[in-house]
């Protein structure tokens, strides 16, 4: 079986499509050009209905670029690269709950000035979900 038989996965599809909405955006695609171009690549079942929607257009690589190998290559990322994307994601996760923390804390706050005397510190318990989130992320590393 060639090329042109196989079928095409729906991010052959989404590649394709979003290499045409950039040539429409750089004003190389007319929009009824583009909507129709568009239309063939999400009606696209095989490489080969694929192909010949970018040929036309400069500095876009042709769709044949997916690999058909069962078990691609990932290769490992190094352990500063991994550590810097945990780092990443722990401080956007404990940000949002963090965030949370604060505006509670402001609430519990602005009522206790407001009443008078100290109440009952309840933003303590916001604080469960974020510590369980962290130690949960720091255990899988």
């Amino acid at each position: 079986m060639g090329r042109d038989e196989m079928r095409a996965a729906d991010s052959d599809r989404q590649a394709v499509a979003d290499k045409l909405k950039k040539a429409l955006d750089e004003g190389r695609l007319e929009l009824a050009e583009y909507d129709e171009r568009l239309q063939q690549a999400y009606a696209a079942k095989t490489y080969g209905d694929l192909d010949g929607l970018l040929d036309d257009i400069p500095g876009t690589a042709p769709a044949r670029t997916h690999t058909t190998d069962p078990a691609p290559h990932t290769a490992t990322p190094l352990p500063a690269v991994r550590s810097e994307r945990a780092g990443q994601l722990v401080k956007a996760w404990l940000g949002g709950f963090g965030g949370i923390f604060v505006v509670g804390t402001v609430i519990w706050l602005v009522s206790s000035i407001g009443s008078g005397h100290p109440q009952y510190f309840w933003p303590v318990w916001l604080l469960i979900p974020m510590v369980l989130g962290a130690l949960g992320r720091w255990r899988r590393g």
